[in-house]
């Protein structure tokens, strides 16, 4: 990489979080009732106790907009490292069934045994995500010609399809639950709590820096596993790293958002149209446009039916299908 393009591409990394922060102002000061963003500034470097303002903007607006931030970057990396690793464009937690799997554990774990708050939720979704990439891979594998880009989207349908009709099942034999499940279900940044985002971070954390370690060697990865191995790659044990970085990443966006369909599909792409291959940028630019999206996405859901809130979910599947869509004709 020279030292021009070094340059440029850092220029470009801190333009985006700068993007992001300016994202993350506007998030905050929409809603049903606007906060300037010169009050919004004030509640979070010098907020006053009393005033009403500063009380909507630390304890509900913030707390939201840094979910978002999250749960994009945590997607989006997800996604990526999947694409990498398997040289699959296609590949995203979403269609390979680890949001199904880990849907469907968080509420089990929450519905049926009364988890909500504590740290297993973000360990029931890791579990099940697994489970649900586990099922995938095993009938795509068994199909005739093995797990083609096809076959694997055509068990991560027949996958999510069960899981979700399980789940469907299971609320409806327990109705307090349905109603708690109802909006989450179709992926939502609302009415979530510190509580459960702190019982999260970690596995966000511990995913995100296990996708930096090994962006090199995710690198090689992509462009086959020979070429890797000739390069003294390992891939065995970076391919374990890597399906532990994503469930990571996978059970902690799931903790806090449930569903978010296509962030992970829609944003590598993206980021590789200005990029290039080399996965040392794709992962720290996808964190940060990820991160950006979503908060972009959750005002747009916020604001465009207002007083009616759309789901966060449902305005990623509907900007994502089209993306999904374009794929498979070019890839197929």
């Amino acid at each position: 990489m020279t030292a021009t393009r070094t340059i440029l591409t850092a220029s470009g990394f801190w333009l985006c979080v700068a993007g992001v922060g300016i994202a993350f102002l506007w998030h905050i000061s929409v809603g049903a009732k606007a906060i300037p963003l010169a009050t919004v500034w004030e509640a979070l470097v010098a907020p006053q106790e009393g005033v009403f303002d500063h009380v909507v903007v630390r304890e509900l607006r913030m707390p939201r907009a840094i979910f978002a931030i999250s749960v994009g970057a945590a997607l989006a990396v997800a996604g990526a490292l999947m694409q990498g690793v398997t040289r699959n464009p296609l590949a995203e937690p979403g269609i390979l069934g680890l949001l199904a799997g880990a849907t469907f554990a968080v509420i089990i774990g929450i519905g049926w045994f009364e988890l909500a708050g504590t740290a297993y939720v973000p360990l029931f979704a890791a579990i099940g995500a697994l489970v649900g990439a586990a099922l995938v891979w095993t009938i795509a594998g068994a199909a005739p010609g093995g797990a083609t880009p096809l076959t694997l989207i055509l068990s991560g349908a027949a996958v999510s399809g069960f899981l979700y009709a399980i789940e469907s099942a299971a609320l409806l034999l327990n109705e307090d639950a349905f109603d708690d499940f109802r909006v989450w279900l179709s992926g939502s940044l609302a009415g979530r709590d510190m509580g459960t985002f702190l019982w999260a971070l970690p596995w966000f954390a511990a995913g995100l820096i296990a996708a930096m370690v090994i962006a090199r060697q995710v690198t090689a990865l992509a462009m086959g596993e020979e070429t890797a191995a000739g390069l003294g790659v390992d891939t065995v044990r970076i391919k374990f790293i890597a399906l532990a970085a994503v469930i990571a990443l996978t059970a902690a966006a799931v903790s806090i958002a449930g569903p978010l369909g296509f962030v992970g599909l829609v944003i590598p792409h993206v980021v590789r149209l200005f990029l290039g291959s080399d996965y040392r940028l794709i992962v720290p630019f996808s964190a940060v446009v990820g991160a950006g999206y979503v908060v972009v996405v959750d005002i747009a859901a916020r604001v465009v039916l207002a007083p009616i809130e759309i789901s966060t979910g449902i305005v990623t599947t509907m900007l994502g299908a089209p993306v999904f869509i374009w794929l498979v004709r070019a890839r197929l």
